[in-house]
């Protein structure tokens, strides 16, 4: 391969790809970004954009999280939480991080944006990879058009989600269904009893390794979903599609909200790939971030902020590479030690208190009862960032 057209290529403009870039800019390296997609795309999920994400944003540039705020919309601004037991007592959480909800429709391209306005990016949508291939001078992305050229880059940061071409062809990583979360999602309007500031949170006695939720995105409109341990999943043969509108006909505070609501999309699936095991994250001449390195919070089912904070680590450590040309292993494995401090640490333990509470209602009922003590829910608090 004759010398790379690029420094770095990322595959993938979700969160992580575009905190990758935003961290990127300033450095004098060619960066390029592609997406199979183009924006704006939307991108099924919760929803839900933890603070940490925008801790994340606004420690790389305070004028840059300023301008997301002040353009985003729709958007619902939430700080407080209602999170229900299996045996229907609740608890009110107010989070210490300011945060919000918007579709991933909107959140993600006005990211994208920051990048396009701020970066000397090079992005090309609607470019889907068909296979990845190194050598000793670089990364080959071979298109799936034909008509389309092949990118070369010094360095490959994979951001290309849940179902990582990167992930697949580069780690020969497979699915583990204890490791593996599937959901669902509608968007609703006309729901009873809702305050659209306050996200709610399910859990069931029958299906207790997952939960439903409540989340207000602006204007009225709340994304509802379900989503369970695959293999839960499997072993209790769930349809969540049809397990979720039977939920919310008959669940005993449910069905009274829902009798007056209007679906307003199709129910749709999509899968979590979950941390809290070692996976490798880095190898010849390439890193893996946010979903395609499994880094969903096992507990809490968010990932955005864990997907920038590892675009930003992935971004300080291809600028370390390209300056002193060392692509190899062993150099890139700083950055998986540094995921692994700062993020991979508390999925593990998140992962361990899941499969804990997973199997046995009462404790989770007794969790609840004692997490109302006001020194120990501050300290949930904190753990839960």
């Amino acid at each position: 391969m004759e010398t790379p057209d690029y420094d770095v290529a990322i595959l993938g403009a979700g969160p992580a790809g575009a905190a990758c870039a935003l961290a990127l800019h300033g450095h004098g390296l060619r960066v390029v970004m592609v997406d199979k997609a183009t924006f704006p795309r939307d991108k099924v999920c919760g929803d839900a954009i933890p603070g940490l994400a925008l801790k994340a944003l606004r420690q790389l540039n305070p004028a840059w999280h300023a301008e997301l705020l002040a353009n985003l919309t729709p958007r619902a601004d939430t700080r407080d939480s209602r999170v229900v037991a299996p045996n229907g007592r609740e608890l009110r959480i107010r989070w210490q991080l300011p945060t919000f909800n918007s579709p991933r429709l909107h959140f993600d391209d006005h990211l994208l944006q920051l990048v396009r306005r701020h970066t000397a990016t090079i992005i090309r949508e609607g470019y889907v990879v068909r296979d990845i291939q190194t050598t000793p001078t670089g990364v080959q992305l071979l298109p799936a058009d034909a008509e389309q050229k092949p990118l070369t880059a010094r360095l490959l940061i994979a951001c290309d989600g849940a179902n990582s071409v990167a992930a697949r062809r580069l780690t020969q990583r497979t699915i583990d269904k204890a490791y593996h979360c599937a959901a669902v999602r509608a968007y609703y309007s006309d729901i009873a009893g809702v305050d659209g500031t306050t996200t709610e949170f399910f859990f069931l006695h029958e299906y207790m390794a997952g939960y439903c939720w409540i989340f207000p995105v602006g204007n009225g409109v709340y994304n509802v979903g379900f989503g369970m341990l695959s293999e839960a999943v499997a072993r209790q043969r769930v349809d969540l599609k049809k397990m979720l509108p039977q939920l919310l006909a008959t669940h005993p505070e449910l069905a009274r909200r829902f009798a007056g609501a209007q679906q307003l999309s199709d129910l749709e699936g999509f899968v979590l790939p979950l941390g809290g095991r070692p996976r490798p994250l880095a190898g010849e001449r390439f890193l893996l971030c946010g979903d395609a390195a499994s880094l969903i919070d096992p507990l809490q089912g968010h990932g955005i902020d864990t997907a920038m904070q590892s675009g930003i680590l992935a971004a300080r450590q291809a600028v370390r590479s390209c300056q002193q040309n060392d692509f190899s292993p062993t150099f890139l494995a700083d950055y998986e030690h540094q995921v692994a401090r700062q993020i991979t640490s508390k999925l593990a333990r998140s992962y361990r208190l899941m499969r804990l509470v997973a199997p046995r209602p009462w404790l989770m009922n007794v969790g609840f009862a004692v997490a109302r003590q006001p020194l120990l829910k501050r300290w949930l608090l904190r753990v839960a960032g």
